[in-house]
């Protein structure tokens, strides 16, 4: 059984999880061109590599931060997301 550790939690089998997608930067809907607001939309990198990645405990509801291996499918470390003051995560 695969096992995803929750930073509140500890560590839980897979099927108590839900994925929400890769952390990105969104852009100011203010100030966005189309295209720069389609491209955040509709656009992913799928290229397997070390991602961030948004994981909901479904149980809980907590979400956090998974860093993962998306080429060997191995979870490098959770965590609580938190904004530092110059907005980047």
């Amino acid at each position: 059984m695969k096992i995803l550790t929750c930073p509140i939690n500890g560590p839980r089998p897979i099927t108590e999880f839900a994925y929400g997608g890769e952390l990105r930067e969104m852009p100011d809907p203010a100030r966005a061109t189309d295209a720069e607001w389609t491209d955040y939309v509709f656009n992913r990198n799928s290229v397997p590599s070390t991602k961030c990645e948004w994981w909901c405990h479904t149980s809980s509801g907590v979400w956090f931060i998974a860093v993962r291996d998306t080429a060997s499918d191995v979870t490098l470390r959770t965590f609580l997301y938190a904004r530092s003051a110059g907005g980047a995560p």
